[in-house]
């Protein structure tokens, strides 16, 4: 088959393809989208929106010359498959191929990385001004979602960006969603009424009967005033699907030579009918569940059940998300709960200020945000949270290696800049009936409180019992040995204690296993009668070792004067993990049963700490570490 896609290698070839051309390239590539993301999983409806895009982008600017920065990148499939990646498109997300998201080491058409909302303009404001500093008239543009342009950080960086002056091509993809719906003002105001102001196509070409009906007729003024006020011309509303009028538009903007906004209409799931009909549940679709499995509640649909539960007897209760409603499991309690349930967009940082200030009014927030974008809100859970102590709950989802996503998603730092903050009490629970009692302990703590729970499915275990309070700085003592000390978090319990049936077993070393539940308090009554008792502690976490819970462990027997506990910690290394299934990327990194076998093993193995050299430490684990 003679795809015009096999003749695309660089952006350049585009320029020389007709408009009949191009529009069976953009069929081809949502097809090859499509085929690829069924395979692998990944971000599928947000990327069918783009196709004409960035098609009309790459054949008006000359990349990577005029650099193209896509904000949340995880939006930028069409944008590889036209930069020479085509080849190679079929190993997104797997093992040694293409990141799903934009990628520096892959392409010098990747300028920068993002995995993140909210990024794009403050970078295309830095690439722009350096491109004065070079001397060069390159053009920059960034491509924003409406749904990232709530971010409080693109209002900072409109703010500079329109002062400089600069040549920023500053494009609106206005789809009207994030993953979900878009909530807010901004949206609303700014022009959702699909009202093209730029050489409109006839209306019945932009909207189906049904759409026509319903969709408001907002004018563009507002948009127009609106980035006025912050120094940018303003062009559109516009088709985004319309080829010849995106590249007009485009040569426009790219001539005046100073900050200009391009506000473009798109429809998320362009070419997929179920995609256009449910673009929230094919926003990020997985690859096909064998027939027939089943597969147990994952820990945020517990989490947010337990909500439910506690929320019907106690109306203190509120959840609060950061456009993560589906990804947290709050959808249904927002039906259910109405007026309970808030979602204030991509804004964690407002999300968490704005918890402080519903709990100083007597109110019991739960605020639920994955692991990778809480780290933007760190200032709000120290400032408006830990110092006044209010007690607010941090449901911290996607803890731990995520898998695919890759580098910008690992939750794995978490541990480290939660415990380093005073007043914050932070657990782990190691199924999902865990995680039920320390929702309840955390909302009747009064406390601050984080719980960090990991991606997908629980262990499938029993959560019917009623629920309790658990007490807090306590852990448990799940089996008893004499020869070393298995202290896992977390994910790494039940790991944990299938490394210690198996040390049993096969090699008669007899194992401690204890669950520590928490991070801060550390139990230190249970952890230290288990390294005194046995002389040899491996530390197992689903996060960095650096900073992490092993770190809390070896403080602790050093604040004891154990100098003589022999401390192995398993967990990731200082760097930042690339994309894989999570199982594998953690098992190269010891976190598996087999790992943790061998790690028991070496220390057992080895002379007393006491006693040990260089040449003692097993080649295949990090240094023992005594607790000095």
């Amino acid at each position: 088959m003679n795809r015009i896609l096999d003749r695309v290698r660089e952006p350049a070839d585009l320029r020389r393809l007709s408009a009949d051309e191009m529009a069976a390239l953009a069929d081809e590539i949502r097809a090859e989208i499509i085929d690829t993301v069924q395979a692998n999983g990944g971000h599928l409806a947000s990327n069918l929106g783009v196709v004409e895009l960035t098609l009309a982008l790459h054949r008006v600017f000359e990349s990577p010359r005029d650099p193209i920065i896509w904000d949340t990148s995880n939006q930028a499939y069409a944008h590889k498959l036209v930069t020479g990646r085509a080849d190679d498109f079929k190993t997104l997300r797997q093992p040694g191929g293409l990141s799903g998201f934009a990628a520096r080491e892959e392409s010098p058409h990747d300028v920068i990385g993002a995995g993140h909302a909210g990024t794009g303009v403050s970078a295309g404001a830095g690439v722009a001004l350096a491109s004065r500093v070079h001397g060069d008239d390159a053009s920059v543009v960034t491509v924003i979602g409406d749904g990232a342009f709530t971010s409080g950080v693109v209002f900072e960086a409109l703010n500079h960006a329109g002062d400089l002056g600069l040549p920023l091509v500053l494009i609106l993809n206005d789809n009207g969603m994030s993953i979900s719906p878009n909530v807010g003002a901004l949206g609303r105001n700014l022009g959702q009424g699909r009202h093209y102001d730029w050489t409109p196509p006839s209306v019945d070409s932009r909207f189906t009967p049904s759409q026509r009906e319903t969709a408001p007729t907002t004018p563009s003024g507002s948009a127009r005033e609106f980035f006025a006020a912050f120094g940018f011309d303003y062009l559109g509303p516009m088709d985004g699907h319309d080829l010849g009028s995106l590249e007009e538009v485009l040569q426009e903007a790219k001539e005046r030579r100073r900050p200009v906004a391009v506000h473009v209409f798109t429809q998320k799931g362009r070419g997929l009918p179920a995609a256009v009909s449910d673009p929230v549940t094919l926003h990020q679709p997985g690859t096909a569940q064998a027939v027939g499995a089943t597969v147990a509640p994952s820990y945020s649909k517990v989490l947010a059940q337990t909500l439910a539960e506690l929320a019907n007897d106690d109306p203190r209760i509120v959840a609060v998300s950061a456009a993560m409603l589906e990804g947290t499991a709050l959808a249904d309690l927002q039906q259910a709960l109405p007026g309970r349930v808030h979602d204030v967009g991509i804004a964690e940082s407002h999300a968490l200020a704005l918890a402080a200030g519903l709990a100083t009014q007597g109110l019991r927030p739960v605020v639920c945000i994955y692991s990778t974008f809480l780290q933007r809100a760190f200032d709000q859970i120290v400032h408006d949270i830990a110092i006044q102590e209010l007690p607010i709950v941090l449901g911290v989802d996607r803890a731990g290696v995520v898998g695919d996503d890759g580098r910008t998603h690992h939750g794995v730092l978490d541990l480290a800049y939660l415990r380093a903050i005073p007043n914050l009490v932070v657990a782990a629970p190691q199924d999902e009936n865990e995680l039920r009692h320390l929702l309840a302990t955390a909302i009747a703590s009064d406390r601050p409180f984080a719980i960090r729970y990991s991606r997908g499915a629980g262990r499938g275990v029993s959560c019917d019992e009623p629920l309790r309070q658990l007490p807090i700085g306590r852990g448990e003592l799940l089996r008893e040995g004499d020869d070393v000390a298995l202290l896992p978090i977390g994910w790494a319990v039940h790991p944990a204690l299938q490394a210690a049936e198996i040390l049993a077993a096969e090699h008669g070393i007899h194992a401690t296993v204890a669950n520590a539940r928490f991070v801060k308090p550390l139990d230190a009554s249970l952890i230290v009668q288990a390294a005194e008792r046995t002389g040899r502690v491996v530390t197992i976490e689903d996060h960095n070792r650096m900073g992490g819970f092993g770190s809390a462990v070896l403080e602790l027997l050093a604040d004891h004067g154990r100098r003589d506990i022999t401390v192995s910690r398993l967990g990731l290394p200082d760097q930042f993990l690339d994309h894989g299934p999570a199982d594998r990327l953690r098992a190269a990194h010891g976190l598996s049963v087999d790992g943790i076998v061998d790690a028991a093993r070496g220390l057992v193995d080895q002379p007393p700490a006491e006693e040990s050299t260089a040449a003692d430490w097993p080649s295949s684990l990090e240094r023992p570490t005594t607790a000095s």
